[in-house]
């Protein structure tokens, strides 16, 4: 399923933190969103989740206009694993990734066996199954953000959106987490700051700067020294890996404010 923003515009009180964005992340396609910090990134992931009401402009789920659908609907196409997540509610793990299973049930709907194979293979695949009996707020920051992906991914949705899904991982599971994501075949939409990781998993790259969409195209048209000067004032070199897609090697002592 595609998901088609069309001129968006946000704000937070009288600051303007989106300006007229127009993008389509296609079906199936792992979307990597670029940018600094307070560029725009997190905002425009808000609006596509219905965290934050656009002032202007319009996103579609497929075919459906995303205010059309209810947010029991929205949440049965379009999962989340969002940068900063409660961790002060006692749940086990287990608990936690079943609720993912919410958009499919009644009010006074329990668990089923099919929820509970669902959720158990989620927690197989991000690694923390031997920790489903636990409390959620006795992990670390990187298993919690395991387990919300293992949430996310639990809801069995057509697509997926991810603010910093890496956050707090070390590098093994941020490889392991990116692989078990690329391989899902799923619409992802994913803001992420290692511009290497983006390099290396997403079809597509989106560069956002100040609340506006500068440049977007495949990893090695985006991903160029003049690009990743202007958006974060550092040098970097970028080399061509062995699978054609770059590399980033910044330049040591050469930022500039």
């Amino acid at each position: 399923m595609r998901i088609e923003v069309a001129g968006i515009s946000a704000q937070y009180g009288e600051k303007c933190v989106l300006k007229d964005v127009s993008v389509t992340f296609a079906a199936g396609q792992v979307t990597g969103l670029i940018g600094p910090n307070g560029s725009g990134k997190s905002t425009l992931l808000k609006c596509i989740y219905r965290v934050l009401k656009p002032t202007g402009g319009q996103v579609l789920l497929g075919t459906h206009d995303l205010c059309a659908l209810s947010y029991r609907e929205s949440a049965q196409r379009t999962a989340v694993l969002a940068q900063h997540h409660g961790a002060d509610f006692d749940f086990s793990v287990r608990d936690v990734v079943l609720m993912g299973r919410t958009p499919y049930k009644g009010i006074t709907e329990g668990d089923s066996a099919e929820d509970v194979e669902i959720a158990r293979r989620a927690m197989r695949e991000t690694g923390v199954l031997p920790m489903e009996a636990e409390s959620f707020s006795m992990l670390s920051g990187g298993e919690q953000q395991r387990v919300m992906l293992a949430r996310a991914l639990t809801q069995e949705t057509p697509c997926l959106i991810l603010d910093e899904p890496t956050n707090h991982l070390d590098i093994t599971y941020q490889l392991q987490i990116m692989d078990l994501i690329a391989a899902r075949g799923m619409t992802v939409v994913a803001a992420i700051h290692d511009l290497n990781i983006a390099a290396m998993y997403c079809d597509r790259i989106v560069a956002l700067q100040k609340g506006a969409l500068i440049a977007e195209g495949a990893p090695a048209e985006v991903l160029t020294p003049a690009l990743i000067e202007q958006l974060y004032h550092v040098r970097a070199e970028v080399f061509p890996r062995a699978d054609g897609r770059p590399a980033v090697v910044y330049e040591r002592g050469r930022a500039d404010a």
